[in-house]
């Protein structure tokens, strides 16, 4: 009875591991390097969120005038100049409403597929890296519906929206054959086919803005939380030091 126990309890604990692994891809990711501090970079990304995700993403735990105000936004400026969504009625969004669009789940499913995921904690789930990695690596493939594949997210369904940037690369792809004979083969670089409208350091940039953006708004509070977190660690440290020094005032007769 304990073996089958411990049995079902491994089968719990692999099982999910295995299954993440066969969704995943072997391709390296690049790192990120964001600065939440940088309110420049963040104002960035929120514009390009906006203007090239906001059309079919949500971002339905935020709201537009939060974002604002983290960012040193003028509700004004977010009013002119960032807020192009509509209501299921098609009333535009107001300042102070989440930041979600018109398109319904019943409508995204006809259209796509699928369920579109809302951003908002996006960059939590996948991480800033993966980010960073996916959205520079859309390529050239005549075999999927959207002309794009993706080599960290191999037969993604999404386009490539910022391909207006970037512009359109292909893969450059290396073979080796194993010890048994077997063939592999590995996307080891890109190669421009189309230019975009920015060069390949300022794409790497506009990218950077966008994660960064994102991070921030999967947890606002995470400046805060870290300066809190200092003076945590710092009141615990003095604690300690009370607490030993206490300790052995009332144990010093026992010892």
């Amino acid at each position: 009875m304990m073996k089958k126990l411990i049995l079902i309890a491994l089968i719990f604990f692999v099982a999910p591991a295995g299954v993440m692994a066969a969704g995943g891809s072997s391709f390296p990711k690049d790192k990120a390097n964001i600065d939440l501090h940088n309110t420049e970079s963040l104002q960035r990304g929120a514009r390009l969120f906006v203007n090239y995700c906001l059309n079919c993403h949500s971002a339905g735990y935020a709201r537009y005038n939060r974002v604002a105000a983290d960012l040193g936004i003028t509700e004004e400026q977010m009013s002119e100049n960032m807020i192009f969504t509509t209501d299921e009625n098609g009333e535009q969004s107001k300042v102070g409403s989440l930041m979600k669009v018109a398109m319904t789940e019943k409508y995204a499913k006809e259209a796509f597929g699928t369920k579109i995921p809302d951003l908002t904690l996006i960059a939590r789930v996948k991480g800033n890296d993966w980010l960073y990695t996916y959205l520079r690596t859309f390529y050239l493939d005549d075999s999927r519906p959207t002309g794009m594949n993706n080599a960290m997210f191999p037969d993604v369904g999404m386009p490539h929206v910022l391909w207006e940037l970037q512009g359109y690369q292909k893969v450059i792809e290396e073979t080796t054959v194993d010890d048994h004979g077997h063939e592999h083969t590995k996307i080891v670089g890109f190669e421009t086919v189309v230019p975009g409208s920015m060069t390949a350091p300022e794409y790497d940039q506009a990218v950077r803005d966008l994660v960064g953006f994102l991070a921030y708004m999967g947890e606002p509070v995470q400046l805060e939380r870290q300066r809190l977190g200092v003076y945590v660690l710092l009141f615990l440290a003095l604690l300690f030091v009370v607490a030993y020094f206490l300790k052995k005032e009332y144990w010093k007769d026992i010892h």
